[in-house]
């Protein structure tokens, strides 16, 4: 397989080049240069070819490593370990999982212009061409398991909605128990894991999809394949630019884990029940092979949904549980 990412960095800024400078920058033959084009374009990417020129429709807003860094909050460079980017990875959350111990009260975090093998919940892909969102995941080491850990996607849900609101973003909702809405479509997902540490204490690692600027082809696969209908930042009157948009996902997510760590979920209850976009609305809970009807009477303290059906309120926990909208 040729390597298309020194291919992708140069048509980037979605200029013209020419096919002759093209193949000799980047030491091909002009076969092994079709074959990088075509490459990019199984990555769901559109190019336009002449006989003489390559361009991308449209420029691309790639991640500045450094400039993200630099970026953060000094309270959240202060505590970082470790900040990686890579233009391709099988799944920035499975990377982070295979991480040495980290030192609590620190973090580390990991950034992908595409993910080969990304995941969402309950094993579901997560999958959008090159630079079109934000594939982010970040570690963060507790000295003990703090309470109420189970809510921890939620209180990650709340600092997305922050990031997402300093940058002048409207529309937002969250939906239990790892959605991030806008406009009642779906923008982002979130997915949190955990490992016990040998040693003690718990290893925390969540995983990010945003949704920045999402081509049609992908809209249309996402439709294809039953997922909820997505929304990305395109009609906001002005894309965030992603490496800012980055930093302050990860600044916010920095301050969420060491508020969780001395609190748990309590201060994050209040601020989720506001973004709840489906509390006192009728809806289907999937559980494996069951399905039934009731009202969404919101979370509990430990971040659990509390459903009605029949006059009688359950608590669900997120498991194997899908929650829908009865239209």
């Amino acid at each position: 397989m040729i390597d298309r990412h020194p291919l992708l960095h140069r048509l980037a800024d979605g200029a013209p080049h020419a096919a002759e400078l093209l193949a000799r920058e980047l030491a091909l033959a002009p076969v092994a240069l079709e074959r990088a084009l075509d490459e990019l374009r199984a990555w769901g990417l559109g190019i336009e070819s002449t006989a003489t020129t390559h361009r991308l429709r449209g420029a691309l807003d790639l991640v500045s490593a450094a400039r993200l860094e630099s970026a953060l909050l000094p309270g959240s460079r202060a505590r970082l370990d470790r900040l990686e980017l890579f233009d391709e990875i099988d799944s920035t959350n499975a990377h982070l999982l295979c991480a040495r111990r980290l030192v609590p009260g620190r973090w580390r975090a990991c950034l992908a212009e595409f993910q080969s093998q990304g995941r969402g919940r309950r094993g579901r892909a997560w999958s959008a061409p090159p630079a079109s969102g934000l594939c982010v995941s970040f570690a963060w080491a507790f000295q003990e398991s703090p309470a109420a850990l189970a809510a921890i996607s939620l209180a990650a849900g709340v600092a997305l909605l922050r990031a997402l609101r300093a940058h002048g973003i409207g529309g937002l909702a969250l939906k239990w128990p790892n959605d991030v809405l806008k406009d009642g479509r779906k923008l982002g997902g979130i997915l949190s894991e955990v490992r016990a540490e040998a040693e003690g204490g718990i290893y925390l690692v969540i995983g990010v999809g945003l949704n920045v600027r999402l081509p049609d082809a992908a809209r249309a696969a996402i439709r294809a394949a039953g997922g909820l209908e997505p929304a990305d930042l395109v009609n906001d009157g002005g894309v965030p630019n992603r490496t800012a948009l980055a930093a302050s996902v990860l600044d916010c997510l920095v301050a969420m884990a060491s508020e969780f760590a001395a609190q748990g979920f309590g201060p994050f209850q209040p601020e989720w029940n506001g973004a709840d976009a489906l509390r006192d609305r009728a809806v289907r809970v999937s559980d494996q092979a069951l399905e039934r009807e009731g009202v969404a009477r919101g979370i509990d303290a430990d971040g659990a949904l509390r459903f009605e059906r029949g006059g009688k309120l359950e608590r669900l926990t997120a498991g194997d549980v899908t929650l829908r909208a009865v239209a």
